[in-house]
């Protein structure tokens, strides 16, 4: 019998695949079908504190608009005032209630002081657990990467004393030097890490000459970067590891697993190809199991990790020009140029 329980955060799980932050989880149909199809955990959609900001401004705008319009009228709205964060909180707490699987909620603040107001906010809805979306696009080129570091380090230590529950924090790869920066959080009681934030990247369009803002889905290949971090970590911190970005089918989910990922989260697959996908990721994953003869996850976690290999190289190799310019490797590729190149 096959055995794909895991734990994540602390929180036991029933397999290792988590439904990461997205507008999929908005829609009671939606989260009703994932859970039936087999998802372990699911990441409600961030609440990002920006985008509320906006809204309020927008709202104030508008209501504004026609102020001291004549004499009789100083504005022909009632006063009116944004409801913040508290539609997003009734929302989160009903997709606590109506799911059996854990919910962890997410969050993206801009100042120090709202993120630990709004974590205790969240924490009230009844959630399992709390990810801290990490995602600072910093501009400011008078910044220094220490304080940016410091800052979210504070904030992760601070949302740590304020809630009961337990809080990963969801990184983005571009840091100086990304495994010192999970060391200290992990030293600043992070319970966990997802690695990595795919981070949005802005478009063109020439013929337009505007920006325009296209999907961004993930593929296979891009879950390298995670899985290199998931082999690099694995035994050296105390907080799990999901990775995140390119988990499209039960073979990436196998690789990170390998490397010593615990867990993995799963979006651009589920809108790829369908709630249904999630099914038949686990299938594949039970199938090769029982091909290798593994019984469950801990036979096979990390097996594949840095800690476990004797090549030192394996996850610090970098560069691939020598590799490129072996003659049979340019060959494999370009049978017909091969004259040329030799």
């Amino acid at each position: 019998m096959i055995d794909l329980t895991t734990s994540y955060l602390g929180i036991p799980i029933k397999n290792p695949l988590v439904i990461g932050a997205s507008n999929l989880v908005t829609d009671r149909g939606n989260l009703v079908k994932l859970e039936e199809a087999g998802a372990a955990a699911i990441v409600y959609k961030s609440l990002f504190e920006e985008q509320i900001q906006l809204e309020s401004y927008a709202l104030e705008q508008e209501t504004e608009l026609y102020e001291d319009w004549d004499a009789e009228h100083a504005s022909i709205f009632p006063k009116l005032g944004h409801a913040g964060p508290e539609e997003h909180l009734l929302k989160l707490k009903k997709v606590k209630e109506a799911l059996n699987i854990p919910v962890i909620g997410s969050l993206n603040c801009v100042y120090e002081d709202t993120w630990e107001e709004y974590a205790l906010k969240m924490a009230d809805t009844g959630i399992d657990a709390l990810e801290l979306n990490f995602y600072a696009n910093v501009i400011d080129p008078n910044k220094t990467g220490p304080s940016i570091i410091g800052d979210q380090v504070n904030t992760l230590k601070r949302v740590k004393d304020a809630v009961k529950i337990p809080v990963s924090v969801k990184l983005s790869p571009y840091y100086t030097n990304t495994l010192g920066v999970i060391m200290q959080m992990d030293e600043a009681g992070a319970d966990g890490f997802v690695l990595f934030n795919r981070l949005f990247q802005p478009d063109i369009d020439i013929e337009r000459e505007e920006h325009h803002f296209p999907f961004n889905f993930s593929v296979s290949r891009d879950h390298r970067l995670a899985l290199r971090y998931a082999g690099l970590l694995y035994s050296n911190v105390k907080g799990t590891v999901c990775s995140n970005t390119g988990v499209i089918t039960g073979e990436d989910a196998l690789k990170m697993i390998l490397a010593g990922a615990d867990t993995v989260q799963v979006v651009s697959a589920i809108y790829n190809k369908g709630i249904s996908h999630i099914s038949q990721m686990l299938e594949d994953m039970t199938r090769w199991m029982e091909s290798k003869g593994y019984h469950k996850l801990s036979d096979f976690r990390g097996k594949l990790a840095k800690s476990n290999l004797s090549d030192p190289f394996a996850y610090k190799r970098a560069q691939y020009v020598d590799i490129l310019m072996k003659s049979e490797i340019f060959m494999q590729y370009h049978p017909k140029d091969g004259d040329d190149f030799l």
